[in-house]
């Protein structure tokens, strides 16, 4: 079988993607909950929108066990609502805010404690500090 140019280079260039890693969503879950809804991220995705940093990062997680390199904030997940930890969070309840814990548990009831009092742009660190550490990330602090 004689191949031309062109199809010797189509395949070359479908041989050689085939070889390349698959490309690592960033693309959030969205997660319905009472009064809206709220996004998990891959670790792999918070790690990318750390290059444009645009949104409060903040740990959740109690006790302290360390923070994702650029923590803004660390409120106790079940304090969250409180007039003393609320004041600490954007004014403006459109503005990106990215929760997290050790492993989401304390982190998804933030998020859904968030998105009952108005706020519409709230993250969750799909599997935390956990997830962040098993994709090769480091933490602070810890």
């Amino acid at each position: 079988m004689k191949m031309t140019g062109a199809a010797l280079l189509i395949l070359l260039v479908f041989a050689l993607a085939a070889c390349q890693p698959a490309a690592v969503a960033v693309t959030p879950e969205r997660i319905e909950t009472e009064g809206g809804f709220y996004q998990n991220i891959s670790a792999d995705g918070l790690n990318r929108m750390m290059d444009d940093k645009n949104f409060l990062l903040v740990n959740v997680h109690i006790p302290y066990e360390g923070d994702v390199p650029g923590t803004d904030l660390s409120i106790p997940y079940d304090q969250v609502t409180e007039p003393a930890y609320l004041s600490q969070l954007p004014a403006n309840k459109d503005d990106r805010i990215v929760l997290y814990c050790r492993s989401d548990r304390m982190s998804t009831i933030a998020a859904e404690e968030l998105v009952k009092l108005g706020y519409t742009d709230v993250w969750n660190l799909e599997g935390g500090m956990v997830e962040w550490e098993q994709a090769g990330y480091p933490l602070e602090g810890n």
